[in-house]
């Protein structure tokens, strides 16, 4: 009898992986109560970048705006989100190149003086060298996140706009690593780029990561010009990355929709039925299936898989622009104030924007009627730019609502 093939295993060993799935439920609530206070608040600090990359939502350029936030209103933002109290929000400093910014060690030196667990992102650029790393870590930033966007470097530097990227990253991994920082690896999907996603979770695997987050495009800034995912291909795609989770610690970025497959694997293991057959999958699944599996990505189960926790745009997390403006999401470029004029706390809490968004009764199209809406509520950031409606249904998502086959098997997260 021939040997199966990865397809082939993936199709027969549902009922053995059902014995390894995570404890507790498929997707996590964050501890804190999201009406008052975010669980991740991330600050562009800059939009000014060397690098060209097609997918930038923010457009960045080659200076830094004036209108920029200081170093005192900075700090101001520091001292407001210490505001919204225990547990702090995980802060991240973003860009644009965050190394642009000369206050940048003072500045996460000051958030560590209010008790904020702060994060760095910096681009790939020749300002990312292990001294500036030291010094991060050093004024206590907990850890850095660094973008890996194709499998080679002749990829990444095309993806970057500038040649040299993928050397300057690959380097600064390894350099972030060394010195004790979380690392966390960052991975735009498009169609040109889909299938360096084996690769890419090997190189995870291989140089060691706190979290591999996968984004999902959303058309915005720069984004416009390149090809998504269709709905179809997504689905594939995100029942890829739950199979990764056996072996690599996986998230998504602008795929809510990733909880309600985890929803639905979960409820399959159970029952020990073929997730294949039952969710319609395609052939983009059976590809990136075989090339995992040969580089032997899946079927290990020698972890806890982590479940994706249950934050979306302005319900758990807010976005702060480099002149102050409050955002839902960096992807969705509708303000709810100004830390100039209002605090950040008062903004996030009682806003028109931010309430609204954390009622799924807002929802429309196929999210509204979705019996997985409050586990995952689409992207809001997508259907904006695709629609110009805030509450249309994600475009990404294929999901048919009310057709998962057991519906009475589901585990939705905040029940009791």
């Amino acid at each position: 009898m021939p040997t199966p093939t990865g397809w082939q295993r993936s199709r027969t060993t549902s009922r053995q992986r059902a014995s390894h799935r995570s404890p507790g439920r498929p997707v996590r609530i964050p501890k804190q109560d999201v009406g008052e206070r975010p669980f991740i608040v991330i600050w562009e600090a800059t939009q000014a970048c060397p690098l060209a990359c097609l997918h930038c939502r923010a457009s960045a350029r080659p200076d830094r705006d004036r209108a920029e936030l200081n170093t005192d209103e900075a700090t101001a933002l520091l001292a407001q989100v210490a505001e919204f109290g225990r547990p702090a929000p995980l802060f991240v400093i973003t860009g644009g190149d965050p190394f642009q910014r000369p206050d940048l060690e003072l500045l996460v030196r000051r958030g560590t003086e209010f008790g904020l667990p702060v994060s760095v992102s910096p681009s790939g650029t020749p300002t990312l060298t292990r001294p500036a790393l030291a010094a991060l870590h050093a004024a206590g930033a907990r850890a850095v996140s660094l973008s890996l966007d194709a499998a080679t470097a002749a990829g990444h530097d095309g993806f970057r706009g500038v040649p040299g990227v993928w050397d300057l990253t690959m380097q600064a991994w390894r350099d972030a690593v060394d010195l004790g920082l979380k690392v966390q690896i960052n991975s735009t999907v498009t169609r040109n780029s889909v299938h360096d996603l084996p690769e890419l979770a090997a190189q995870v695997r291989a140089y060691g990561a706190l979290l591999w987050s996968v984004f999902l495009l959303v058309p915005t800034g720069r984004g416009q010009g390149l090809r998504s995912l269709d709905a179809t291909q997504t689905e594939d795609v995100l029942n890829v990355l739950y199979d990764l989770g056996e072996s690599i610690a996986v998230k998504t970025t602008e795929a809510h929709h990733f909880r309600r497959v985890c929803l639905q694997r979960e409820a399959l293991a159970r029952r020990g039925d073929d997730h294949v057959r039952s969710l319609g999958l395609g052939r983009l699944y059976q590809q990136l299936r075989d090339d995992l599996d040969s580089r032997g990505l899946t079927g290990t189960a020698d972890r806890v898989r982590r479940a994706p926790l249950r934050v979306s745009a302005g319900n758990g997390f807010a976005f702060v622009s480099h002149r102050g403006d409050v955002h839902p999401s960096g992807f969705l470029p509708v303000s709810a104030g100004n830390v100039r004029q209002r605090s950040l706390r008062d903004i996030y809490r009682d806003s028109t924007l931010f309430t609204a968004l954390r009622d799924p009764d807002r929802l429309g199209g196929r999210c509204g009627a979705c019996e997985f809406r409050t586990a995952c509520g689409g992207s809001r950031a997508r259907a904006y730019a695709v629609t110009g409606d805030i509450w249309a249904e994600d475009p990404s998502c294929s999901y048919r609502p009310d057709s998962f086959p057991h519906p009475t098997e589901l585990s939705f997260p905040g029940e009791r």
